[in-house]
């Protein structure tokens, strides 16, 4: 088996899957919804910026160079706002975060990985000396709460960071 079939998997002309198994029917609904899942630019995101811009924040997106490639980065507070989908990152508590009941074998591991990168990135970022914010999907159906949350967080690191520059000088 060559490198390519086993690290994706490829079907080939026969419709069979490399290790000899039929592959699973999926349903095209299904398959049309995956799909049209954003990685960037989603709609609690886009929602999270333009209440960062209206407050007066200026920020870069989607940081390569920085663990876990953060959403928001507001460089000047050394802050990195990862704007988190509650499905996906299965928000506790949340009735969008509910598991699919298909297939658990496939999405319990699936959302456990997903914490976990989340875990480590939030750590290295930490490490590194940023702050970093979570903001999940459900917070931004209610814009001025979050605008309110937002506001609270950051300007008390742009007065805990005024002060650490006042006192060097």
């Amino acid at each position: 088996m060559d490198e390519r079939s086993r690290t994706y998997g490829s079907i080939s002309s026969t419709g069979m899957s490399a290790d000899g198994a039929a592959p699973r029917a999926v349903d095209p609904e299904i398959s049309r919804r995956m799909r049209r899942i954003q990685a960037k630019n989603t709609s609690p995101e886009v929602t999270t910026r333009r209440i960062l811009h209206s407050s007066g924040f200026r920020f870069r997106l989607h940081r390569r160079d920085l663990p876990g490639t953060p959403d928001i980065v507001l460089p000047r507070l050394r802050v990195a706002v990862f704007v988190n989908g509650c499905f996906w990152h299965q928000h506790s508590g949340c009735r969008l975060a509910r598991p699919p009941k298909a297939n658990p074998g496939y999405w319990v591991p699936k959302f456990q990985r997903i914490a976990a990168r989340d875990r480590t990135a939030a750590d290295r970022l930490e490490s590194l000396g940023w702050h970093v914010l979570v903001v999940w999907e459900c917070e931004t159906r209610r814009p001025d709460q979050l605008s309110a949350r937002l506001s609270r967080c950051l300007y008390a690191l742009s007065k805990e960071r005024s002060r650490k520059d006042r006192g060097q000088q």
